[in-house]
Parts: structure tokens; sequence; C-alpha cells
């Protein structure tokens, strides 16, 4: 991948946003995490993290070890090196619950898609999704590979102190949440499988790029799990 293709902006006195691209895409996405293992691989002299987006890189360093020039200069010999097919991600199962009050909007998005409330669970379940990015809130995994028939717009007006793993969706995405939070995405289930894991090492269950399946599970084996 040419390092020409790359636009660097700076960020405060500690970082580099790498733009890729201006709009999203899956070639671009793997260009993204091409370049986010290529750091990991052979971080830097000053490197602290990156985090990926849809179509950038976030790249933090030490500014007592580095600078903003030195630092792109690595990052765009890194970018002539880290073309190549992207590794699959770990496969992840995840229980959803998609009864009564734990899916408060199944009606109305079966409603809207033309489907009964089984064909969109059935549809849920059958795809593969992908995590893309973190953001938003702690452990908020963006996760793409939803149906195109659940590709739904927000809801007008977002409805406050939505439990902690909801099932969410709107824009061509979805979300298990990790905290009570106002959204304005839809609410399609509930799922017992924590997000946030407690371990400083590894905080989140998924990794950018991890494939997850939902898998459907009764009321009885949702008020069961742990």
């Amino acid at each position: 991948m040419p390092a020409a293709e790359a636009v660097f902006r700076p960020v405060a006195e500690h970082g580099l946003l790498v733009d890729l691209a201006d709009r999203p895409a899956r070639a671009v996405h793997d260009r993204v995490l091409a370049l986010d293992r290529a750091l990991a691989a052979a971080p830097f002299p000053g490197f602290v993290e990156a985090v990926p987006g849809h179509v950038n890189l976030l790249v933090r360093f030490d500014p007592l070890l580095t600078d903003h020039r030195a630092a792109e200069a690595a990052i765009a010999g890194l970018l002539a090196r880290s073309a190549g097919p992207r590794p699959p991600g770990r496969l992840h199962e995840i229980g959803i619950c998609c009864e009564g009050d734990l899916a408060p909007d199944m009606a109305e998005v079966a409603r809207r898609t033309g489907l009964s409330p089984d064909g969109v669970v059935a549809l849920l379940a059958g795809a593969e999704h992908e995590v893309a990015i973190y953001g938003f809130a702690p452990g908020y995994a963006y996760l793409t590979g939803l149906p195109e028939p659940l590709h739904l717009p927000r809801k007008p007006a977002a409805l406050r102190d939505v439990p902690a793993g909801s099932l969410l969706v709107a824009a061509g995405q979805c979300i298990v949440s990790t905290l009570t939070m106002p959204t304005g995405w839809w609410i399609l289930g509930r799922s017992p499988v924590p997000i946030l894991t407690g371990n400083p090492a590894r905080p989140f269950r998924f990794d950018v790029g991890d494939r997850v399946r939902f898998r459907p599970m009764s009321r009885a084996e949702y008020e069961a799990a742990p």
C-alpha cells in the first residue's frame, strides 16, 4: 500500500491520525487492520498504542521519546509493507434472548421490515458479524455484517436507561451494550454474556477483526445464565 495514499494529521503532541480513505469500505478497513498489525509486530521507538477506526488509525506515542515527524516516517515505512490478506479473527458465540420486554422494539422492527419477529431473529442469528471498531463508550464493539433488511435508521428519539447487554441495531451495524445508557438504536434483545471482562490486560471480550455469531436463547435460559 503506497504511503502516498495516507494522510497524516497531528493529534496534540502525542499522536497521529493516519487517514487511508474518506469513505468506509471492506478493503479500506482491511488496510487499517493490516497497519495495526504491522505496528504491533514492529513498533517504532516511543510507540504506545494504535486504535483502529473504519477508515483511519490513531497512533499514540511518547513525545519524550519521539515526535510527529519521526513517527510519520516510521508509519510510512510500514505502510509500504503491510498489505496482505486479513487473517480470520476469533469466532465468538453470544447468546441473545429476543423475547418480551428484553426486545421492546421487536414488533416495530418486524413491521418496518415486513418480517415476523421469528424472521428478524433468524436473520440476526444467521449472519456472521465482524468487530469493526470500538467507540462511544467502554466496550462498545461496532459489528458489521448486519443483513440488509435490518439496515434501519436510528429512531427519531432516544430512550433513557437502556440496560447493559442490550442488542442494538441501526445504520447497518449492531452492538451489545455494556452500560446502562440512553440510545436511539432499535433494541432487539439482551445478552447475559459480559463484554467487559474486568481484566486490565484484556478489558474487552472481542478484538477488532473478530467474528461474532448470535445464538437465540429462551427466556428461561437467559434467566438461568450466570
